[in-house]
Parts: C-alpha cells; sequence; structure tokens
C-alpha cells in the first residue's frame, strides 16, 4: 500500500511537471511569433515615400494629419469612416511648425506640472 501511493505521488509530481514545461514552451512559441507578426506588418506599413507627421486629436474618432507624401506636404481630416483633404503646406509651413515652442502637458515634465499645480 505505501508503495502504491509513493508512485501516485512520483507519478503526480512529473505530470504537473510536464504540464508546466509544456506551457512554459507554448507561452515562449506565442511570443516569438507575435514578435515575428508585428515584423513583418511594420516592414508592410513603412514606407520611404508616406510618413504621417503629426496627429492631432479633435474629437474621440476624428484628427487632424500632417502628412508627408514624396516632397509635398498634406493636411488632412481623418474620420471614422473617411479622409478629407484640407490642403497642401509648403515645407516653410511644416518648418515652423516643428520649431514651434509648446507650452502644453505633454512637452513638459512630471515635476513641472505638479510645480505648477502646487503653485495654484
Amino acid at each position: 500500500m505505501l508503495l502504491l501511493t509513493t508512485t501516485n505521488r512520483l507519478d503526480s509530481i512529473v505530470q504537473l511537471l510536464s504540464a508546466f514545461l509544456i506551457f512554459i514552451f507554448v507561452l515562449i512559441l506565442a511570443v516569438f511569433t507575435t514578435r515575428f507578426t508585428a515584423g513583418l506588418q511594420r516592414n508592410q506599413l513603412s514606407s520611404p515615400n508616406v510618413e504621417v507627421l503629426e496627429t492631432f486629436k479633435i474629437t474621440q474618432s476624428k484628427f487632424i494629419q500632417v502628412v508627408r507624401i514624396g516632397t509635398k506636404y498634406f493636411a488632412y481630416i481623418v474620420c471614422k469612416d473617411t479622409v478629407t483633404l484640407l490642403g497642401e503646406m509648403t515645407k516653410e509651413d511644416i518648418l515652423e511648425f516643428k520649431n514651434k515652442k509648446k507650452d502644453s502637458a505633454m512637452d513638459m515634465s512630471f515635476k513641472e506640472i505638479f510645480d505648477k499645480l502646487k503653485k495654484k
């Protein structure tokens, strides 16, 4: 009787370890598959001729995007179902836009925002 419980215990431990090793193997396989798929999609979505320079959220589902296509720059409104061209921009407009200093929360560090709130 004692021998029977010892082998059952040993079988249970072996089954637990094998299930754990199979779980770890499947988890590692999922990580590598996800990275491989992301790498393929990144290569398909990247283009040397098209680049989104900036995106500004207007509402929950509406955005203004500044896009470089080739050597020209365009401003678009992107909605849930439509894309509307606002107009073409010059390179000088883009340089002004990039060099313009903003005083927004996105450009400030957490410490600066916290200090600003403490003063109020």
